[in-house]
Order: C-alpha cells, then structure tokens, then sequence
C-alpha cells in the first residue's frame, strides 16, 4: 500500500524507506525476501539500497552494462588489437572480471560494424520503395502472361530478365529438384523472379544490397562455429576443448570486425596499408601464442584454416544473398 510522503505525492514503501533512512539498507531483499546484512543481496546479488534512479544512474547503467564502456573495454581493447591472442589466455587462466565478456565483445563489435557500413554505403530506400511500387504491375502482367501462354511456344528471355524457370517451368535442373520435395519454395522461386524481372538493375542492386545488410550479421555469427571446428581438426591431440577454440574464434572475429571499421575510416594510403599487413598477420601471431606451436606448424595450419574458411564463407555469402532474393519485396 503507498505511503504518503506529502499532499498529493506518493512513494512505494521500499523506495520511501530509502529515502527515509538516508537510504540505508533494509533487513530483507525487496527481490527475494532474503534476510539482507550489505549493500547486495547474497541470494540473488540485487542491490538492497533502493531509491528512484537519476538520469545519472540510467546513463551510468546503461554505458557499463549495455554497450561495456567502462574502464575495462580499454584494457580489453589493448590486449586485443595489440597483443595477438593474449586476451584468449587471459581468460582460459581465470582472469576474466577485469575485461569484456568474449560473446559481449563479438556482438558490440558486429553491430557497429555493420551500421558503420550502412552509413558509408547507404543505400536509397526511396528508390527501393519506389521499385516494390513499380514492380506490382509488372508482376500481375507476368502472372497473366504465363497463364495466356500456358500452351505456346517457349519464347527465349528478354536481356536483363531475372530466370529461376524456363518458360516450360522444368529447364531450370535446380527449381525442377526443389519442386518434387518442397513446391511451395519452386512456387516462391517463380514469384521472385516475377518481382525481379519488372526491376531495373539500380533498382535491383538496392534489393540485393538491402538483403545482404539484413542477413550478413546473422551469416558471420553462425559462421563462427564452423571457425571453432577448423581449429579443432587442426589441433587435433592438444587436448584443448572446443569451447577453447570457439573463445579463440570470437576475439580473432572480434578483432577483424574493429580492423574492418578502421578500414573504412578516411586516412593516408600508408596507414591502410599497415592495417592490411596486421590484418594479415595478425591471426597467425594469435595462433602461435596461444597454441605454442612452431613456426611451421602455425604456418601451414593457418593457411588450411584460411582456406577452409574462405570456401566456407563463399558458400554462406551465396546463402546470404539467397535468402535476400527469397525475401525481396517483402
């Protein structure tokens, strides 16, 4: 029940005990009743002092627990760019409150790394708004001209046409094998390429690049996994767990997406190239300090892991702009 501190105003009791007592602490946890003796609940680790945050405290919460701005994410930071796979055996020998949780420090980074390359590369959504409106009557017309032509001859496409099918619907060996197991997606296929083919090429450029910022992140993040496997075939007999290696792929990750950014970033043609070189040379360094292998042995293993890597991301990037061509228009 409310208390009343003044005419017109009232408190919640825990909030009005606060203020009341100079905010010292209750005896019990407002979260879970525990019996409370500090300024933290020992059961639930809730802050036992309570009283109506300032702007102060939201700002304060909001850069340290959300984004990580606090003193550590420079500590962070340095041993990241700076010292090549010391924050892996910083963390694997216990040391961990003093930096950025790994996972938190991948997904701060992937998120302003691709907004950063929404506002370098922006993209018109005018214009893509204006091709989803332009492409609604040039699809209803493809609908019917399939219909009216259902039994003519098969006509060759038009030069800039989008063509998942042939005219007959069975040319194309991939939508065929798509149609005998799932015909709602052989379906989808022919409605896409109805909306792409009343598209310019601006236009469809803007659709495609529209798709890729959309998936791309969740691309990279579930390409993360397949990174951590690599490591452990290549280091098969080290004894070390999976786990370790996919801590490992989340700071090398983590470090590529805030080269990345710099990378984009006007400066001297100089400075670009020293940033490739440590690009470059960068995860290999990393692999060697915290495998302790030999030069040779970090060498070869780094360049099959590049490899592997790289057909594994032609293979995601091709799904990625799939999956924008499948949701173009909606």
């Amino acid at each position: 029940m409310p208390v009343p501190v003044s005419e017109g105003c009232t408190l919640k009791p825990e909030l009005h005990a606060a203020h009341a007592h100079g905010h010292t602490a209750p005896s019990r946890c407002a979260n879970c009743q525990a019996t409370v003796s500090g300024n933290y609940c020992h059961q639930c680790g809730q802050e036992t002092v309570l009283h109506p945050p300032s702007t102060r405290e939201f700002l304060h919460e909001f850069i340290g627990h959300y984004v990580a701005l606090e003193g550590k994410l420079w500590g962070t930071l340095g041993r990241l760019l700076f010292r090549p796979g010391a924050l892996t055996n910083e963390y694997v020998r216990g040391r961990r409150v003093r930096f950025v949780q790994p996972l938190r420090l991948y997904l701060t980074l992937s998120v302003l790394f691709f907004a950063l390359i929404k506002l370098v590369n922006p993209i018109n959504l005018a214009s893509s708004e204006a091709a989803t409106s332009a492409a609604a009557t040039p699809a209803t017309h493809h609908v019917a001209q399939a219909q009216a032509q259902a039994h003519a001859a098969p006509a060759k496409p038009q030069r800039g046409e989008v063509v998942f099918f042939d005219d007959d619907g069975e040319g194309d060996l991939l939508v065929t094998g798509l149609k005998g197991f799932w015909p709602a997606g052989a379906d989808k296929l022919k409605h896409q390429e109805q909306y792409l083919s009343g598209l310019t090429d601006a236009q469809r450029v803007d659709v495609f690049t529209a798709g890729f910022y959309h998936f791309a992140p969740y691309a990279m993040f579930l390409l993360l996994p397949l990174f951590a496997l690599y490591l452990k075939l290549l280091y098969l007999g080290s004894g070390r767990r999976y786990g370790e290696h996919l801590l490992f792929a989340l700071h090398v990750n983590a470090f590529a997406f805030f080269l990345f950014m710099c990378l984009m970033l006007p400066m001297p043609g100089v400075a670009q190239f020293a940033l490739w070189i440590w690009l470059l040379g960068y995860l290999p360094w990393a692999m060697r300090r915290v495998y302790q292998g030999g030069k040779f042995a970090t060498t070869w293993r780094w360049l099959a892991l590049m490899a592997a890597y790289s057909v594994t991301m032609a293979i995601g990037f091709l799904f990625t702009v799939g999956a924008g061509v499948l949701t173009a228009g909606h």
